[in-house]
């Protein structure tokens, strides 16, 4: 990772100083370059985790790993030992002042070590919703005086979500329901239509992950188990079932008859396969998924993705989650611990007992969203936890903050030594590594 760091932080700092930024901020699992180099030019930036807060990374880091068939030892050594990163964290510590470290996320394992380069982290979140940090990862924070503020959500109202990660568009032609794009304004329309003659509203959302391509967690991918080896429901076929269960469970054969179902099939062609909605179901490859939610929904199956988990929270919608990977299955029983919703975990049978594993969770995610609408508690207790969430402040919190630092830094001149400095990858960087790339 501090190889590609080294070849995008002199573009990065040339922007920043080009555009005069007064203050950055940045998402500290996806782009380390954005501290840097506001550290660089001395402007203030903010760390923006969009995860249930700093404890959560130790257990997705493990998820990754595991994913990819390794270890954290595995890991630590490769990062210890990979001879262009070492490099590349040497020339930049010793032309930048960075002070990288070589084991950037251990010691203690889950840090996030770029945090300590901003004023504050902003966590979307709610400070009792975030999971436990370990012992040592607190202790770690609290040692590098590391600032987390909980802002809760930052919904991204009239905004269009993607219909899926798709790594070949060529691929991606729509679902077999309806090709074209949605009509959004028509779908919250139609809830809102809903909700005011007293009709129930079901959201459906599988996410843009497991509805996609990705070789390892996508439409066609088994989970990864104990010794590398796959097994369970591929993406496809938990999808279907969580859909087929939403229609048993709500379907009617008269559009305007029943709960209005809205369903976010995703990118793959003839994502439904078989399976055949009913009359009184809106599928689309993507829906405006907070507007929808903020009109207004009975009861929400989701995948349990921590955007999709804290929306949800945030409008009082009770769930049924139905977990794929990563933070799924962590967020999936944090609702039944709240008391907003049931979960109905993954099921992990070995390839050619595939097809009866799926018929099981059709039947068991069908009786979950029964008994969810059913029960007003969940309900109750949905809406307790989106009072909470909108303490938090959301948006106009998170602006606040920005606007804050930005004031500070907007009349502060340019260091003198990065105005007099030729901010370039080295050349014995360059040589290094295209020396290396072409090993």
């Amino acid at each position: 990772k501090n190889v590609q760091l080294e070849l995008m932080l002199p573009g990065v700092i040339r922007w920043l100083r080009d555009l005069r930024a007064t203050a950055v901020m940045y998402c500290p699992l996806m782009n380390p370059e954005a501290p840097c180099a506001a550290e660089v030019l001395g402007i203030p930036s903010v760390a923006l985790l969009t995860t249930a807060g700093p404890g959560s990374c130790p257990q997705s880091f493990d998820e990754v790993i595991s994913m990819c068939g390794g270890s954290r030892e595995e890991v630590l050594e490769m990062c210890l030992s990979f001879q262009p990163k070492l490099e590349a964290t040497r020339r930049m510590n010793d032309r930048y002042g960075l002070g990288l470290s070589d084991a950037e996320m251990f010691q203690p394992f889950g840090k996030l070590e770029l945090l300590a380069k901003s004023a504050v982290t902003l966590v979307t979140t709610c400070e009792d919703l975030q999971d436990p940090m370990p012992a040592e990862l607190a202790a770690y924070y609290a040692g590098m005086a590391i600032k987390f503020e909980s802002v809760g959500p930052l919904l991204d109202e009239g905004a269009r979500r993607a219909a899926g990660h798709k790594f070949d568009a060529n691929s991606a032609d729509g679902t077999g329901v309806d090709a074209h794009p949605s009509n959004e304004s028509d779908i919250v329309a139609r809830v809102r239509a809903a909700r005011a003659v007293g009709r129930k509203v079901v959201a459906v959302s599988m996410g843009t992950v497991i509805t996609g391509d990705s070789p390892e967690v996508g439409w066609d991918a088994r989970p990864m188990g104990p010794g590398g080896v796959r097994r369970g429901l591929t993406g496809r076929e938990l999808c279907r079932a969580a859909w087929a269960a939403a229609f048993d469970a709500f379907g009617a054969e008269d559009a305007e008859a029943g709960p209005l179902l809205i369903v976010a099939l995703g990118p793959q062609p003839d994502a439904l396969g078989e399976v055949r909605p009913p009359a009184n179901a809106i599928c689309r490859p993507s829906i405006p998924q907070v507007d929808v939610l903020k009109a207004g929904v009975d009861l929400f199956l989701t995948h349990g993705g921590q955007n999709s988990f804290t929306e949800s929270l945030a409008s009082g919608a009770p769930v049924v989650v139905c977990p794929g990977f990563g933070d799924q299955p962590v967020n999936a029983r944090k609702a039944e611990a709240l008391g907003v919703g049931l979960q109905v975990p993954r099921p992990e049978p070995d390839e050619e007992q595939a097809a009866e594993a799926a018929a099981r969770y059709r039947a068991d995610v069908a009786e979950a969203l029964r008994r969810v609408v059913a029960e007003p508690a969940f309900a109750e207790a949905s809406q307790a936890c989106a009072t909470r969430v909108a303490s938090c402040g959301g948006v106009p919190r998170a602006v606040r903050v920005m606007l804050e630092l930005s004031a500070g830094a907007a009349e502060r001149p340019l260091p003198r030594e990065i105005e007099k400095a030729a901010v370039m990858v080295p050349a014995e960087g360059k040589a290094a590594n295209a020396r290396h790339a072409g090993a």
